[in-house]
């Protein structure tokens, strides 16, 4: 069961309303010296904790993007830079190439990374072709660039190498 931001948001309130109980509590506790009032202390502290933490989740999804035709990937390279570096199946198609840089690309989407002098995220596909035995060579199939800032960016720029993809089809039809 996947709970949504929405879930926790409710689950938060709940926690919060929680935690101003046992606050009352303990300043009851401590008004009357009951003997396990330090241990609320400690009951009504834990609660904050888990109250911001689940407030925390109320404001990130939790799921994965999935972009609907995209092909498994994984990625072989991220630094939580500027740049990230998936690798493909050699099968792989121009479309389904697209389709899977666009999913990367949301996935790997944080406002956290760290920008080293340029405000975009560039994912680049690759695949793995093996010329002869014991060589192992990368073909760059494209890229997708969008803004680190925005999760939307209207200006993204998806490149895809129709040169590599041709190479690619010719060292597979062999």
């Amino acid at each position: 069961m996947v709970l949504t931001t929405v879930e926790f948001g409710q689950i938060a309130q709940g926690m919060g309303l929680f935690v101003f109980g046992c606050a009352i509590l303990t300043g009851v506790a401590f008004v009357k010296k009951w003997g396990w009032r330090f241990r609320m202390v400690g009951v009504t502290l834990f609660s904050v904790v888990l109250t911001v933490g689940l407030f925390a989740l109320s404001l990130t999804p939790l799921t994965k993007e999935v972009v609907p035709g995209a092909m498994p990937y994984k990625t072989v390279y991220d630094r939580f830079g500027s740049l990230a570096v998936i690798v493909v199946a050699p099968t792989i198609t121009p479309d389904e190439l697209s389709l899977t840089l666009e999913q990367a690309a949301a996935r790997l989407f944080s406002t956290g990374r760290i920008n080293n002098g340029t405000d975009t995220l560039t994912v680049r596909a690759r695949t793995i072709i093996h010329p002869r035995p014991g060589v192992s060579e990368p073909i760059y199939l494209g890229s997708w660039q969008q803004s680190l800032r925005r999760r939307s960016d209207p200006d993204r720029v998806l490149e895809i190498n129709q040169d590599n993809f041709n190479r690619l089809k010719s060292f597979l039809n062999q």
